[in-house]
């Protein structure tokens, strides 16, 4: 496949084609398959990464991490605590600046602004590893671990379950309509996706062959090849607890909610999980369940993603 992805930012799949995300994906299994048989290129040697952190991280961070070392970079973690990233200093001056001394910038916070304003003005690629409006490195991750399982994307039942306006149904909503998947949102009517988006998303399912649904009955995931679900309160909004559990509650994935399906279908996560809440520990732990494939799948698609925009090879 002949893509070049040298220097592009990733902020968000709405600027990326199908092709570039296959590229992505195809570049994230020779990466993965080049790991596990001892065989590092070093494609990032002498490479120096920031990793911005305005929100805590497990994936996202130990990916990036891990990702750089395998490849020859030098990763330098900055908190919130460490710079003055639009506090002291205007964001677009710390761009300025970081871009100056590094490779590549990863940012994972709570504006898309911010991350927008970094690729703007420091001159290097940057990459979203999460705002409140987007997550697209997880979506990568998703994609590469759906094909491990069916071999495909186009025409892959699926199906997301909880706050369908949160950043992860955003983000599985533009890939979905981007690479053909047949995308259903099941949430209350009050956390249905932004009409705006929905509608933009629906313009390219029309060209990619996808389809987009929303639903607020969970008797819809019948022919689900996958059900989706993540946390019901994201960070930051932790005083609309009580109130997201109490509309929630009847769309929690339990064993009852995957036999609905009809058919074989895996679950997956984002992680972190709150077992007893979006999901029951039962399915979390049941054959069904692919979240670890997912978390590690995080680091060979982010490894993928700097390899491709940092290195002219």
């Amino acid at each position: 496949m002949s893509v070049n992805l040298y220097k592009r930012n990733f902020l968000t799949l709405k600027d990326y084609n199908k092709e570039e995300i296959m590229y992505l994906l195809e570049l994230s299994s020779e990466l993965k398959a080049k790991k596990k048989h001892g065989i590092f290129e070093r494609n990032l040697n002498n490479k120096n990464i920031a990793l911005i952190f305005e929100k805590n991280s497990t994936r996202t961070r130990c990916s990036f991490v891990v990702a750089c070392n395998d490849e020859g970079a030098h990763p330098e973690f900055l908190s919130r605590s460490d710079i003055h990233l639009g506090g002291k200093e205007d964001t677009k001056d710390t761009a300025r600046v970081l871009g100056r001394m590094f490779d590549g910038i990863e940012f994972r916070g709570y504006s898309q602004k911010t991350v927008e304003t970094l690729a703007e003005y420091s001159g290097v690629p940057v990459w979203n590893g999460l705002t409140d409006e987007d997550h697209p490195t997880q979506v990568l991750a998703d994609f590469l671990t759906i094909i491990e399982n069916f071999g495909k994307l186009e025409g892959i039942n699926l199906t997301y379950i909880g706050d369908g306006r949160n950043n992860m149904s955003n983000a599985l909503m533009i890939g979905s309509a981007k690479c053909g998947l047949n995308y259903k949102v099941i949430s209350p009517k009050e956390l249905f996706p932004d009409e705006v988006l929905k509608a933009q998303c629906d313009e390219w399912a029309k060209e990619s062959g996808g389809s987009i649904t929303v639903s607020d009955s969970v008797d819809d995931v019948k022919g689900s090849d996958v059900i989706y679900t993540d946390v019901w309160v994201s960070m930051g909004e932790e005083d609309k607890k009580a109130e997201r559990f109490a509309l929630l509650s009847p769309y929690q994935v339990n064993s009852d909610l995957m036999e609905k399906t009809g058919t074989k279908t895996i679950f997956m996560h984002c992680l972190p999980a709150i077992k007893g809440a979006e999901v029951t520990e039962e399915v979390f732990e049941s054959p069904a369940s692919v979240v670890f494939d997912e978390a590690e799948n995080r680091m060979h698609t982010i490894k993928a993603v700097m390899v491709a925009t940092l290195s002219s090879k």
